[in-house]
């Protein structure tokens, strides 16, 4: 069977971008290295021909140098070219490169779409509306429920500026005759306004017993268990 439709041939895989660069870079190098031979010969050459006189010799030397300089000016025209090779391949990498990075990023991409696509599943707008709404309700009740709790008993709200200001000059009076008396409250002093009897003539209050009708002066009234003036037992009968 391979005598008559052949052996299958095994071809080699074509050369990536990275080794045809590797290949011309090294080629470029070579001749870089022959470029900088002929340099040096032709250093040489300069050297000799100013050391000789202008003759047959002379002309020799230049004739060998001229050949030296075309080989050089051959060579430089085969760097440059495999330069201009190699930098369109770098071109040709970066673009193949960015391409990948493309690649890569559309897939990523489109994970991170399928995920969060999922998620959006479970989570929706009209929820999210609800719980802030409810929210906002319990959080309205609790600062009625705070004012609630903090409000004042039998503390009368109808105190305007007139009562503030009379309120405070009264404590500022107050506080003056404080001051006057040497810091004892006016309850605390003594009470230097004139007495109302001394105005009145008054008989003086009684020192003895009062007498009773009919009793003898000098003679000292009976008096009973509770200190009275006791009651004549003549009368009692009578």
């Amino acid at each position: 069977m391979k005598r008559i439709f052949g052996a299958k041939n095994n071809k080699e895989p074509p050369p990536s971008i990275q080794d045809a660069s590797d290949r011309i870079n090294k080629r470029g190098e070579s001749v870089e290295d022959k470029v900088k031979r002929l340099d040096a010969e032709l250093c040489k050459y300069k050297d000799q021909i100013k050391r000789t006189r202008p003759g047959p010799a002379q002309e020799a030397i230049k004739a060998r140098a001229m050949r030296v300089l075309k080989q050089k000016k051959m060579y430089e025209g085969q760097r440059d070219m495999l330069y201009n090779q190699t930098f369109n391949l770098d071109q040709v990498s970066f673009a193949a490169e960015g391409l990948k990075d493309a690649q890569q990023t559309m897939t990523a991409l489109k994970s991170a779409n399928k995920e969060l696509k999922g998620m959006m599943k479970t989570v929706k707008i009209q929820d999210i509306d609800n719980l802030q709404d409810e929210m906002m309700d319990l959080m309205d009740v609790s600062s009625e429920i705070q004012e609630t709790l903090g409000r004042s008993y039998n503390v009368p709200d109808d105190i305007d500026e007139d009562d503030l200001m009379g309120e405070l000059d009264a404590l500022e009076a107050d506080m003056g005759n404080e001051t006057e008396a040497d810091g004892v409250p006016s309850y605390l002093q003594p009470d230097t306004e004139p007495d109302l009897d001394e105005g009145l003539d008054l008989p003086p209050p009684p020192t003895g017993r009062t007498q009773t009708a009919g009793a003898q002066p000098g003679r000292a009234q009976a008096e009973d268990e509770w200190g009275l003036p006791a009651v004549p037992r003549a009368s009692l009968r009578g």
